[in-house]
């Protein structure tokens, strides 16, 4: 009995060796070691396969893109429409506070600063011996902000290092432009000696406080390159008695659709669709928002008389 197990314990071992070279033998077909199918390395891609998967990566890329890319837009623009919404609501304060007389763009004139510097809506213009200062600035008691990138005086779709900055300032101011033309017109740099016989306003003066821009993008082109511009200028400037085509007007066309950002009078902002004939500038986008000053810019327009 004890003999028969032995034998039969034997037995299984030599077929189990046998089995196992079996599965190690090499096919008669095969060539010398290294070139054997049977002993390679599991197979890695060929170059075709290597470049149909590169393609197809390029494809979803290609359609997640424009997506990525419009979500990006959207929130910028959502980010703009607040920051408008907190100007003109600062803005209302200040009127509020102010006799509801409208805040001025700046003082500029040796009358009302003498010697010091301008002092603009958003602080202090800057020189090489006075940086900005936004304390210094209109809305500053009504809003809390700093002058650096991404505040709420910065247009997420123009951020810091996309313009040159208007003067000597070294850091941000705004990208945002203040109706100063019609609201405080003795009180607005470079064009107040032409216009400033007219009254500064107060908000009661407003007949369609809708309708009237208070704030909006802005920007200015100075030798084809862009530059920011505190100043929002409508489509015709006054001129010897008369009103003539604005060739640089600074309603900047920045967002999705050609459309730019504004706050009215009523303290509501929204997006505004550029009117393609008022399109002054198409490769800078910037022109205004309609054909003629009403009632967007300068609604009372046809009563300006000297």
């Amino acid at each position: 009995m004890k003999r028969m197990t032995r034998m039969t314990r034997m037995t299984r071992m030599t077929r189990m060796t046998r089995t196992t070279r079996s599965l190690h033998r090499r096919p008669a077909s095969c060539g010398p070691v290294n070139l054997c199918p049977c002993v390679l390395s599991p197979r890695a891609f060929t170059l075709i396969e290597l470049l149909v998967s590169i393609a197809i990566i390029a494809v979803l890329v290609s359609l997640l893109l424009p997506g990525l890319r419009g979500a990006r837009d959207v929130a910028r623009s959502a980010s703009c429409l607040s920051n408008q919404r907190q100007l003109i609501t600062a803005w209302n304060l200040y009127a509020s506070a102010s006799r509801e007389r409208a805040m001025p763009l700046a003082y500029w004139s040796a009358q009302d600063i003498g010697d010091g510097p301008q002092v603009f809506w958003w602080g202090t213009y800057a020189e090489a011996s006075a940086p900005t200062d936004y304390a210094r600035g209109f809305l500053a008691p009504y809003l809390d902000a700093t002058l650096s990138p991404r505040s709420v005086l910065e247009c997420a779709a123009q951020p810091w290092g996309t313009y040159r900055p208007q003067g000597g300032s070294p850091s941000p101011t705004s990208t945002y432009g203040y109706n100063g033309y019609y609201l405080s017109p003795a009180k607005t740099p470079g064009w107040g000696e032409s216009i400033g016989f007219r009254a500064w306003k107060r908000l009661g003066d407003i007949t369609h406080p809708s309708k009237l821009l208070v704030f909006a993008d802005t920007m200015v082109v100075v030798s084809g390159r862009l530059k920011n511009c505190a100043l929002l200028d409508p489509p015709s400037l006054f001129s010897d008695d008369s009103w003539v085509a604005n060739p640089g007007p600074t309603t900047s066309f920045r967002h999705p659709g050609i459309s730019t950002i504004g706050a009215a009078a009523d303290g509501s902002a929204r997006a505004f669709s550029v009117d393609r004939s008022a399109l002054v500038d198409p490769y800078f986008s910037m022109g205004s928002v309609g054909v003629g000053n009403d009632p967007w810019y300068v609604p009372d327009w046809r009563d300006w008389r000297r």
